[in-house]
């Protein structure tokens, strides 16, 4: 298993306060958190050649909701290594079922998980 020191994950999510929260957890269980504030951001990181582990997109954002970003991370083959996670309080089936249909790896909504919840989940899904 991989030293978590080296996991880079993108966390997306335009309410600063919530960013900021999941960047604290996260770097404090040992995750390198690069921080974007939306869709275009992460398509520049990603274009620049950051390669993270993990990226947790949240559905709604303006300009490019999760949707369209991981739909655009898709089609160009930014992030071929990198396992995708919807972060979004949209919790509805048909919500689930589109991050299904494209191909996230997994789904958490965060009124139902904690930060620390949060972090586990994400572990558990890039297996570290």
């Amino acid at each position: 298993m991989e030293d978590t020191q080296k996991k880079k994950i993108i966390i997306a999510d335009d309410d600063h306060f919530l960013l900021d929260m999941y960047t604290v957890k996260f770097n404090e269980s040992g995750f390198n958190v690069v921080p974007a504030v939306d869709g275009a951001s992460v398509l520049a990181k990603l274009k620049e050649g950051d390669a993270p582990c993990a990226i947790l997109v949240d559905v709604v954002m303006p300009t490019m909701d999760g949707f369209e970003l991981l739909e655009k991370i898709k089609k160009e083959n930014l992030a071929p290594q990198a396992k995708t996670v919807i972060l979004s309080n949209l919790g509805q089936a048909s919500d689930m079922q589109k991050g299904k249909d494209l191909g996230v790896d997994g789904y958490i909504v965060k009124a139902n998980a904690t930060p620390s919840e949060v972090v586990k989940q994400v572990r558990d899904i890039i297996g570290a």
